[in-house]
């Protein structure tokens, strides 16, 4: 892939990003709600993706019917396919209107290859509720636009497909904060509204040439909000002081867990079960004092890993519970920055073969329609920029001008 003076091209960082998504999230899926320990105890430690999943010996109903391991993605990544898709569409920045329109459509309306499913349907078919609920909010009760987060389950659910958001204002995390926040509205509210506005942010810090993990931490910590910028800076500081330790996976595991837990109450019980049913709990729900789980975590292995790709990936996963999503969220961070040279060849043929996708073309595809907003944003920069000009001008310049001729 070609490179620039500034780094990785914008093609190659667009594909690195797409691959980190697929990467991670297939390989965390295998080990998906096992704890640390029980990774550990079952598998030592996961390094590949060609890995059993750990419910595949199960009878068909206890899996729900799905297979994983040996590559195959989930929500994740097929969300973040989706969000590519409407940026597709409608070739410019997005709001909430296009959660309730195209996400819509691409979830419910648009059949395609699940590969957990072995078969075509709509995308909602295999959704968990939150994610389900863009349409119930959307389609079924047409609820204004920017209030249609309110009210689901507080998760990472918009976080973890939100990426492309990133690419679109590559170098500019504001402005890909405002977008994702303006978006995801549609989708989550809270902490987890706010999760999606920072990890779009880090993705577009991730674009800037010549940029470090550092720096992508420090602009998250900057733009975040309450709990979540708290848990980020205390994950970082965290890490920051583990990094002697890195090689002892279960210490950092242990730390970094600890200092989550300040934040997020999900621990390692992450099943939902009938016992449950109806008891009162301040768990998923609206907070300005909490965070979620995987953005802090996932930023946290890439920082103590000083931003290698393999290394947060494989250590991030293997921490437990969340494993897809922390896994897809660092892959799309260090995809972005280090480009298609994180991507290795048998990674990439067998996410292809697993999913019946080609992640290539599918980035190359998002790649133009990047390129073409991010060139309408320059051009509406200068424009804006020469009419500042214009207005800010001393009006009496031109006369003192004309007076010294």
């Amino acid at each position: 892939m070609e490179r620039t003076e500034a780094g990785p091209s914008l093609q190659g960082r667009v594909r690195g990003m797409l691959h980190g998504v697929a990467f991670g999230d297939a390989m965390g899926a295998t080990i998906e709600k096992l704890s640390a320990a029980e990774i550990r105890q079952r598998y030592g430690r996961v390094t590949a993706l060609d890995v059993d999943w750990h419910r595949i010996d199960l009878p068909e109903a206890a899996r729900g019917g799905r297979i994983r391991g040996h590559g195959i993605v989930t929500d994740d990544t097929l969300m973040t396919l989706c969000l590519m898709a409407v940026y597709q569409e409608a070739g410019r920045h997005l709001d909430a209107w296009d959660m309730a329109g195209g996400m819509v459509r691409q979830i419910a309306w648009t059949p395609r290859w699940i590969p957990e499913m072995q078969r075509e349907t709509m995308l909602i078919e295999r959704l968990f509720y939150p994610e389900k609920w863009i349409f119930q909010r959307h389609q079924l009760t047409s609820c204004d636009p920017r209030e249609g987060g309110i009210g689901n389950m507080v998760n990472c659910g918009a976080a973890m497909y939100i990426a492309p958001v990133g690419a679109v204002n590559a170098c500019d995390p504001k402005a890909a904060y405002d977008e994702a926040v303006d978006l995801a509205a549609g989708h989550q509210h809270s902490y987890g509204l706010e999760a999606a506005g920072v990890m779009a942010a880090c993705v577009a810090a991730a674009m800037v040439p010549g940029t470090t993990i550092e720096a992508v931490v420090d602009t998250a910590i900057a733009l975040a909000k309450d709990g979540t910028r708290a848990a980020i800076a205390d994950i970082a500081e965290a890490a920051r002081r583990l990094k002697p330790h890195r090689a002892d996976h279960a210490r950092v595991t242990v730390e970094f867990q600890s200092v989550i837990g300040r934040y997020s109450s999900m621990g390692d019980n992450v099943h939902r079960r009938v016992e449950t049913a109806g008891m009162p709990t301040n768990d998923y729900t609206p907070s300005r004092l909490r965070a979620i789980e995987e953005l802090p975590l996932a930023l946290g292995f890439c920082l103590i890993h000083d931003g290698d790709f393999r290394s947060a990936i494989i250590d991030g996963v293997n921490s437990g519970r969340d494993t897809d999503s922390i896994g897809c969220m660092a892959g799309a961070i260090l995809g972005a920055m280090h480009g298609e040279a994180v991507i290795d060849p048998a990674d990439r043929d067998l996410l292809d073969r697993a999913n019946r996708f080609d992640l290539a073309a599918e980035a190359d595809r998002f790649q133009k329609v990047v390129s073409a907003i991010l060139a309408a944003d320059l051009d509406r920069t200068r424009r804006r920029d020469a009419q500042r000009l214009a207005l800010t001008a001393d009006p009496a310049q031109p006369a003192r001008a004309a007076a010294g001729r």
